[in-house]
């Protein structure tokens, strides 16, 4: 269960397609931890801005915006405006998360005999996982900085993390998740 999430869209008038005399107001937003999908019912009189942390757990004294989650939803139920902001808001939760990601980075391990963790991510080739590999030998990576400077061909890893969560919440067949909950 997810305890925040972050708004990738609000409709203060509710969806355009919704045939119902009195629509009401519809946010769409992503979770913290495991970066489900949710469309949420926002509380009456209340704004929202994308990229807004909001409480959407089981508590609800501490749900101040959020009146109820209608439901989890998938990458084609999101509004075209939610798809375009959602690389730059899982940018805003993995730079929030960055010791958790880094750790990443030092455990990945493989998967198969000739596949690795670290190939999952978008851009990231044998020679490049096999330097990162020889590097987190030799000490344990610190943070993006440090895996920047000591792996030369990784210059953001942070954006490889917030590629690779996108893929899979936009493509639904992958067959590893390494983020994402299925």
């Amino acid at each position: 269960m997810e305890d925040y999430a972050y708004i990738l869209d609000f409709l203060p008038q509710g969806l355009p397609d919704d045939r119902r005399f009195k629509r009401e107001p519809v946010a769409y937003a992503i979770g913290e931890e495991k970066f489900k999908l949710f469309e949420l019912t926002p509380k009456p009189n209340v704004s929202l801005t994308v990229g807004d942390r909001v409480y959407i757990g089981k508590d609800i004294a501490k749900r101040l915006e959020i009146l109820q989650v209608k439901r989890r939803v998938s990458w084609p139920d999101l509004t075209n405006s939610a798809q375009g902001e959602i690389p730059f808001v899982i940018a805003q939760i993995v730079k929030a998360r960055e010791a958790e990601f880094t750790k990443f980075f030092n455990e990945a391990r493989a998967i198969t005999t000739r596949f690795h963790m670290l190939e999952l991510l978008p851009g990231m080739g044998k020679k490049t996982m096999w330097a990162m590999v020889e590097e987190r030998k030799k000490r344990p990576f610190q943070n993006f900085q440090d895996i920047g400077e000591r792996v030369p061909t990784v210059h953001h890893p942070e954006k490889l993390i917030a590629r690779r969560v996108e893929q899979e919440i936009a493509e639904a067949d992958q067959k590893y998740h390494l983020f994402v909950a299925k």
